[in-house]
C-alpha cells in the first residue's frame, strides 16, 4: 500500500519536506503548487515530481492524491485546510494553523467532519533528544516534575518583511516552545505571564513586535515553566531544554559540529552550536513526515494533532495579552471570541 502526496507551497520548508518524503518507499510526491512555479521546473524534474501548478486546487481535485502538505503562508492555512478536508485529503499543516482561534476552530471542525488525519508541523516533538527527555518524564526517572526550562534563540533575526507578516514572536517563534512545554509535561498550561523587550533591532519595534521575551507558565499539575526567546544569539542556534523533578533532572543540550572539548592552561573551548535550524532539526523534520505517513497507512493517531496546535495557539494568545496588560492571563479566559 502506498501514499500519493501533493505539496502546497514550495518555499524552503515545502521543498525540504519533498526531499525527505523521497526517502520513504511507500510515498510518491506527485504534485507541487506554488504562486511562483517557473523557477522550480528543474528542481521538480530532478525529483520526478509530475505536476507543477500555480493553482493549489488542482492538487485538491486530483483523485490520485491521498494527502497534502500545506506549507504556504499562515494566512492561507485555514482556507486550505477546510478545502482539503472537504476533498477528503489527509492533511499535514505547518504551524500555526491560523492567526485567530476562531479560524483554527473552524478548520478543525472541517477536519473532524471529514474524518481525515490532520497533523501540525511542530517538528521539535520529533527530535530524538527532546523525545528522550519526555520518555524520562513519562517513566518516572526524574520523579514528579517541578520546573521546566526552555531556551530558544535564533542566530539572527529574519527579514523585516517576515517579521511584519509573522503574527509576532509568540505566535511565530515561541509557539514551538509552548507546544514543547505541553508535550514534555503532559499537562495543560493554566496561566501565562509574559515579559518582552526590543533589545536587538529597533526596526522590530517599529513593525509592532518584540525580539526578546521571557514567559512563565503554570501547569495544571502544579509545575512551573520558564521559556526565554531571543531573535539573535551571536554564537549560533541556541536550543536547550531542562526538566527538574523530585528525583533529579534531565537536560537536552545544543547540537554542535563535534563533541570535542579542548582544555589548555589558557582556556577551555568547544564548538559553537549549529548555526541554522535546518541543520539542528534535520532528523526531526525527517521523523515528522515519516510519522505522518505511518499514521495514515496504519490508521493510527498522529503524534501532533489539531488540538495540540489549537492549545499552543491559545498559549501564544495568552502571552500576547499578558504582555499588553502587564498581568498574568489564565488560559480559560482565552477563547475564539476574544482572539478576533
Amino acid at each position: 500500500m502506498g501514499l500519493t502526496v501533493g505539496i502546497i507551497g514550495a518555499g524552503r520548508i515545502g521543498r525540504l519536506h519533498a526531499d525527505h518524503l523521497r526517502f520513504i518507499s511507500q510515498v510518491r510526491v506527485k504534485s507541487v503548487s506554488d504562486v511562483a512555479i517557473h523557477h522550480l521546473k528543474s528542481w521538480a524534474k530532478e525529483r520526478q515530481i509530475e505536476v507543477l501548478t500555480a493553482d493549489y486546487r488542482q492538487i485538491l481535485m486530483d483523485p490520485d492524491i491521498d494527502a497534502v502538505l500545506i506549507c504556504s503562508p499562515t494566512n492561507t492555512h485555514a482556507t486550505m485546510i477546510k478545502e482539503a478536508a472537504l476533498a477528503g485529503k489527509h492533511i499535514f499543516c505547518e504551524k500555526p494553523i491560523s492567526f485567530t482561534l476562531r479560524e483554527t476552530e473552524e478548520a478543525l471542525e472541517a477536519v473532524e467532519k471529514a474524518q481525515v488525519k490532520f497533523q501540525v508541523g511542530f517538528n521539535r516533538r520529533f527530535d530524538p533528544n527532546f523525545r528522550k527527555v519526555r520518555d524520562l518524564v513519562q517513566n518516572g526517572t526524574i520523579g514528579v516534575p517541578h520546573i521546566l526550562r526552555i531556551t530558544s534563540r535564533d542566530p539572527k533575526p529574519p527579514s523585516m518583511d517576515y517579521i511584519k507578516s509573522s503574527g509576532g514572536l509568540f505566535m511565530d517563534m515561541m509557539i514551538h516552545d509552548f507546544d514543547m512545554a505541553r508535550y514534555i509535561m503532559e499537562s495543560e498550561v493554566v496561566e501565562v505571564s509574559a515579559y518582552g523587550a526590543v533589545l536587538v533591532d529597533p526596526a522590530i519595534e517599529e513593525a509592532g513586535d518584540i525580539d526578546t521575551a521571557v514567559v512563565t507558565l503554570k501547569f495544571a499539575n502544579g509545575a512551573l515553566g520558564v521559556i526565554d526567546n531571543s531573535r539573535q544569539a551571536v554564537y549560533g542556534y541556541d536550543q536547550r531544554l531542562e526538566i527538574f523533578g523530585s528525583k533529579g533532572s534531565a537536560l537536552a543540550d545544543n547540537h554542535r559540529p563535534t563533541t570535542v572539548e579542548v582544555s589548555t592552561s589558557e582556556h577551555v573551548s568547544k564548538d559553537k552550536p549549529l548555526y541554522f535550524f535546518l541543520e539542528r532539526y534535520t532528523q526531526a523534520y525527517m521523523n515528522e513526515v515519516s510519522e505522518f505517513v505511518r499514521a495514515i497507512l496504519t490508521n493510527q493517531p498522529v503524534i501532533c494533532s489539531g488540538f495540540d496546535g489549537l492549545q499552543a495557539q491559545r498559549i501564544a494568545e495568552a502571552a500576547k495579552k499578558s504582555l499588553e496588560a502587564g498581568i498574568p492571563v489564565k488560559l480559560e479566559a482565552v477563547n475564539s471570541a476574544a482572539s478576533v
